[in-house]
């Protein structure tokens, strides 16, 4: 818009100047005036010729005046080139530039694409690395499982060898009073052995409380006694000390039982001379086992089992007598397992009376006497010939 603006004004500038000169030129023809002594129509030459400079003159004035980019166009063209240059010579630098960054910016990309790589590659080491981590990690808690039961194992055999560092000092304080008891043995020192029986008797049932322990204390004063003869000394006054809760516990179980009681104190431990008389109580029912005269066994002996073997079949004979007995319901003696005596003259009697034998014979074994639970079994004997059965 500008623009058309100013070819208008410099269109109307122009055309009024042309009229004013032309006008002035016809003026001067007619006149026949003369400048600068030249004639008419030379003059009316230089004045159109002088019209159209001021024309161009006031033109460019104008546009000049006007504009800045004319202004710079007519007199600051050597400067624009110059600029244009140096603008020139920038862009080219700028495009150099540019060049070397877009080179640069490959150059980057490649690095940042072999970064990338090393990155993938480094993230695939991390996981492989965090897959062994948590392999080591497993195995880790695995150990620590292993080790936790190594040391629960440790604690349990730790607690075994207390056991059996216990076991063997109990061992050897055993083997020692084995080996004292084994001293005393052989010094004739040991008075009664463990378990044997000291003294027994049989509590009637029904009796009262304080009935029940005089008996206990009759069979006890026995007992004093019986100590006393195989010391071979005479004394009343040796006490059988005996644990008082297991002394009531077997007056109430006397107390109240319906049948008579059998009452054994036995030595709770080997008794040797000058020690304290330490001692148990065994209570068991009573009752009964063989009427006088009554069957107890009998076996056949063939020819082989005479003669010279007569006194190998007496005592294989009253073994199977005691056992039988036993059976029966004889208590037996806790230290030799016996039940009955037999006399040692009755014995070589009867094996004499066997070794007379040749032909097969029967031995019976008869109770000499009414035998309850306590015993002992006394034995008579028969001998008879097969035959004659």
């Amino acid at each position: 818009m500008y623009g058309i603006t100013l070819i208008l004004v410099l269109a109307v500038v122009g055309g009024v100047i042309a009229f004013i000169g032309d006008r002035l030129g016809t003026r001067i023809g007619k006149r026949r005036l003369s400048i600068f002594g030249l004639r008419p129509r030379h003059t009316a030459v230089v004045v159109t010729v002088f019209t159209g400079i001021f024309i161009t003159t006031v033109t460019f004035g104008v546009m000049a005046a006007v504009s800045e980019n004319v202004r710079t166009a007519l007199f600051g063209m050597e400067q624009l080139n110059r600029l244009i240059a140096e603008t020139q010579a920038a862009l080219d630098s700028t495009a150099a530039a540019l060049a070397q960054a877009q080179t640069d910016q490959e150059r980057a990309s490649g690095e940042l694409k072999k970064s990338e790589d090393e990155i993938a590659r480094l993230e695939g080491e991390r996981q492989g690395l965090a897959a062994e981590s948590d392999r080591l990690s497993a195995g880790n808690r695995r150990l620590m499982m292993e080790k936790e039961g190594l040391i629960s194992i440790n604690g349990k055999l730790m607690g075994e060898n207390e056991n059996l560092l216990a076991d063997i000092k109990d061992l050897g304080i055993r083997a020692n009073v084995l080996r004292q008891n084994i001293v005393n043995l052989r010094e004739g020192n040991i008075t009664y052995q463990a378990g044997e029986i000291i003294a027994s008797g049989v509590i009637p049932a029904g009796l009262s409380h304080d009935e029940i322990e005089r008996g206990m204390a009759g069979i006890a004063q026995l007992g004093t006694r019986n100590i006393s003869a195989r010391l071979g000394e005479n004394r009343t006054d040796q006490d059988i000390w005996i644990y008082q809760p297991e002394y009531d516990a077997a007056v109430r179980a006397i107390e109240s039982s319906r049948t008579d009681m059998i009452v054994r104190i036995v030595a709770a431990g080997n008794l040797v001379r000058g020690d304290e008389i330490r001692a148990s109580i065994e209570l068991y029912p009573n009752s009964t086992i063989y009427r006088d005269g009554e069957l107890i066994t009998a076996r056949v002996y063939g020819p082989e089992m005479l003669g010279a073997a007569a006194e190998q079949t007496v005592m294989t004979f009253l073994h199977d007598v005691n056992e039988e007995a036993a059976a029966k319901g004889i208590l037996p003696d806790p230290i030799r397992g016996t039940v009955g005596v037999i006399e040692g003259a009755e014995f070589y009697g009867l094996v004499q009376e066997l070794a007379g034998h040749s032909a097969p014979v029967v031995v019976s074994a008869y109770a000499a006497g009414d035998t309850d639970a306590m015993g002992p079994l006394r034995l008579t004997f028969k001998i008879e010939n097969e035959t004659a059965q």
